[in-house]
């Protein structure tokens, strides 16, 4: 059986959670990292060289990296409903999971550990200010393209590239404080509140 080492509130864990969901795959869950068992221990370093989380076991094939995961899962089980066959419809599926995990992700670091998680290190009101302002502009980006694309962030149907923009979004909601008003964001969230997926593991799953 499909086995996901990590904790169910890393929102990277929460990308393979949600994508088992739409894969209708079964697992089993081994609780590492956060205040679980240390990634730092020689048995995890074993799985994944640069200890973080997500990693899967799948009958054998270790696979890190949360955007790596979930393209494997789908890819794996012939889900071309999520992650096309055809070169360039699959590329525009990674662009998106790509730039989430790096110019998206970035942008809220700094507001999200100082406002929700309060982290002591990161208490600076003018870096909180820069990094609200980048994320809110990073948002934007997406708004704009749902606003043409149909409904979805590749076009009108779900895709994997859905899963992380998805979490993403469900962090801006959940930042406190006032934000910029997204008509498309707000009808995105609420396209993504009819999958089970996203209610347990976006929604329900944590900021």
């Amino acid at each position: 059986m499909l086995r996901i080492y990590g904790y169910a509130g890393s929102i990277n864990v929460r990308k393979v959670l949600w994508a088992c969901a739409e894969l209708d795959l079964a697992f089993e869950p081994e609780d590492w990292g956060g205040s679980h068992r240390s990634i730092s221990e020689p048995l995890f370093r074993a799985l994944n060289p640069v200890a973080m989380v997500p990693v899967i076991d799948d009958a054998g094939t270790i696979v890190w990296e949360s955007n790596a995961i979930i393209r494997y899962l789908a890819a794996s089980r012939d889900r071309y409903d999520l992650l096309p066959g055809d070169p360039a419809a699959r590329a525009r599926v990674e662009m998106w999971m790509d730039w989430q995990v790096s110019d998206f992700n970035n942008s809220w670091r700094v507001a999200f550990q100082g406002l929700v998680q309060k982290n002591p290190e990161h208490q600076d009101p003018a870096e909180i200010e820069r990094s609200i302002a980048a994320f809110s502009r990073m948002v934007a980006i997406v708004d704009g393209e749902l606003a043409k694309s149909g409904g979805f962030i590749c076009g009108p149907d779900f895709t994997l590239a859905d899963i992380p923009i998805g979490l993403s979004v469900h962090r801006w909601r959940s930042l406190p404080g006032e934000k910029p008003q997204f008509d498309h964001i707000e009808l995105y969230y609420d396209r993504l509140c009819e999958r089970a997926g996203f209610r347990e593991h976006g929604r329900d799953g944590g900021a």
